[in-house]
């Protein structure tokens, strides 16, 4: 879009991108304002993904000083602000761009991010991910149940039918972790220990009565606690392992 072709007149509008838009931008483009040229009128939401920006990151356009949708047509001299997704603010009545406030703080991730899956919901976060679904089968989840896409390619939230997600920047798992609960604000709704880090589901109380015969007899000897999975019925109790697993949640709480 920036180097337009030979023949024809060239137009040309600034964008400027904020906060944490600028990490798709290259670094003589961040934090600043910088001119796009084109010569046909192209969509807002065109000239903001020719830069590198999923549209799926973006909650508010402002051309001229005036909200728009991603349908504006850009016209010769704009002046575009971008802006990415707030979970807290209220925009009215300028025109947002997600679908409804994402107050639903439930996920899905792709593929590669199967350590930052169990991460989360060792942390008590609700994400869905399966080895063998492929960006299409992603995005449809996402688009039927209000999931949020955790991704490391920009590409999949690019695709049009993508309303909610997220482009991973660490490739650290703990880190990744840490990310994803600063970017949502969701330090306030860590609860480790309630959600099955192997599928997801939901975990509750059992009595030690009802499942001893699934429990180690050194183990049942000193431990009286144990929960188990309401989807897959996986038993959990605190071992040595816990320790392991604490230091990691302290970490991934870490986010200051």
């Amino acid at each position: 879009m920036d180097n337009g072709r030979e023949r024809g007149t060239q137009h040309q509008v600034i964008v400027r991108a904020y906060e944490e838009l600028n990490d798709f931008l290259p670094a003589e483009r961040r934090r600043r304002a910088f001119p796009v040229r084109f010569l046909v009128s192209p969509t807002v939401k065109d000239v903001i993904e020719a830069q590198g920006i999923p549209h799926a990151e973006v909650d508010l356009i402002v051309v001229n000083g005036v909200s728009v949708g991603f349908e504006y047509r850009v016209q010769a001299g704009d002046r575009i602000a971008v802006y990415p997704t707030f979970e807290s603010i209220d925009f009215q009545p300028v025109v947002r761009l997600r679908p409804d406030p994402l107050r639903r703080s439930a996920f899905i991730a792709d593929v590669h991010l199967r350590k930052l899956a169990r991460y989360l919901r060792l942390l008590g976060f609700d994400v869905a991910w399966e080895s063998a679904w492929e960006d299409p089968e992603i995005v449809r989840r996402s688009v039927d149940t209000g999931r949020i896409i955790l991704t490391r390619d920009r590409q999949l939230l690019k695709r049009g039918d993508v309303t909610r997600g997220y482009w991973v920047r660490s490739i650290d798992p703990i880190e990744q972790a840490r990310e994803v609960i600063r970017r949502f604000d969701l330090s306030e709704a860590v609860r480790p220990y309630t959600r099955c880090p192997v599928c997801n589901g939901e975990l509750r109380h059992v009595n030690k009565a009802d499942v001893l015969d699934r429990i180690p007899p050194k183990t049942a000897a000193w431990l009286d606690e144990y929960y188990e999975c309401a989807a897959c019925g996986k038993l959990y109790w605190r071992g040595t392992h816990t320790a392991r697993l604490d230091d990691a949640i302290a970490r991934m709480r870490a986010c200051n």
